[in-house]
């Protein structure tokens, strides 16, 4: 059988805080924040 390709999404993360950040604001400051990869569950 074929693989589905997983949809996934991108999200940003204030390192310091956690809180969630838009991914342009966490690709300009690579020092306090990180930019994730959210995969969607099978189902």
């Amino acid at each position: 059988m074929a693989r589905k390709k997983v949809a996934a999404r991108k999200i940003g993360r204030n390192a310091e805080t956690g809180r969630f950040t838009s991914v342009e604001q966490a690709r300009k400051h690579p020092k306090t924040h990180i930019v994730e990869t959210l995969h969607n569950p099978r189902g």
